[in-house]
């Protein structure tokens, strides 16, 4: 039943972001963009600035609840009598005071054979850290705090939201970029008697669907590239909270269990994750970097 349940997340993701976006679309003034005289620009920026925005913070205001859903994370109850429950929360805990949250995290575990963990949430204050029953399984403890410091280290940088304007940012211009290109090719197709009608419907949506699939293609490269900058950066963040030799160890640990990483689960929340799979030309469009650079990169001190 886990597919129904993405299918219904989704769904009710998807309307709640077309509703909220129609709303602000209303309020602001923003109609068509299409003019007598060609592409409103204004307004054709403006239309695609609220769509690619307003869907990315949607699914930033919803992330820790589609987190929960979708991976079954049980959150771990502050009272809990469990030791090593206890001890997790207890970890976590102190290493969100020492990264100085304004806030401490929620704290959960899902079931996955998977070593892994996660970090997300709207604000610094209302984050949530979960990590797999498998890295439980398989890490000593001095791992186990690694790990959680660069999910601290990831909350404390507030790496959710900047990854929310910047998926914000580049859903806009590739947006922005297929339409304009777009009315521009099919009013060339035209030729200049009917430069000033209107182009063919079909035909700018074809096109625009096409330009639209490149521009996000190469966006992705760039998203994917500050993401792998920001696990690098988060690595160095775990190494000052929970010590470079523990953060190093959790690196090594992980490098060890590899192929108990699945790469294709869950690829909502997959660059969330301190671990994955970069390899070839997808290197390009991995959110991950290889744990043998990350590792090199912590004992050279960089």
């Amino acid at each position: 039943m886990a597919w129904v349940k993405r299918i219904l997340l989704f769904s009710a993701v998807n309307f709640l972001v077309i509703f909220t976006v129609s709303i602000l679309l209303r309020v602001l003034g923003i109609g068509s963009y299409y003019t007598p005289y060609g592409l409103d620009y204004s307004n054709l920026m403006g239309f695609c600035l609220v769509w690619g925005m307003g869907g990315a913070f949607v699914s930033l205001a919803l992330s820790r609840v589609m987190a929960k859903w979708m991976m079954g994370v049980q959150v771990i109850d502050p009272q809990t009598r469990d030791v090593d429950l206890q001890q997790l929360l207890q970890t976590v805990h102190h290493l969100a005071r020492a990264a100085h949250l304004p806030a401490l995290p929620e704290v959960g575990i899902y079931d996955s054979p998977e070593v892994n963990a996660f970090a997300t949430g709207p604000t610094k204050s209302r984050a949530l850290v979960a990590v797999s029953s498998g890295l439980l399984s398989r890490m000593n403890p001095s791992e186990i705090e690694g790990v959680l410091a660069h999910e601290i280290s990831h909350v404390a940088n507030g790496d959710m939201v900047t990854m929310t304007l910047l998926q914000g940012v580049v859903n806009a211009f590739a947006m922005f970029l297929s339409r304009a290109i777009a009315f521009a090719i099919t009013q060339g197709m035209k030729g200049d008697r009917d430069s000033r009608e209107r182009s063919s419907p079909m035909a700018s949506f074809l096109i625009q669907m096409v330009l639209e699939v490149v521009f996000m293609l190469l966006g992705s490269i760039v998203i994917a590239a500050f993401s792998r900058y920001r696990e690098f950066r988060a690595d160095a963040g775990g190494a000052k909270l929970a010590g470079r030799e523990n953060m190093i160890r959790a690196l090594e640990s992980l490098r060890r269990t590899f192929d108990l990483v699945d790469p294709t689960a869950q690829s909502a929340v997959q660059t969330l994750k301190i671990s994955g799979r970069p390899s070839g030309l997808m290197g390009l469009f991995a959110s991950h970097p290889s744990l043998e650079e990350r590792i090199k990169r912590l004992r050279s001190g960089i």
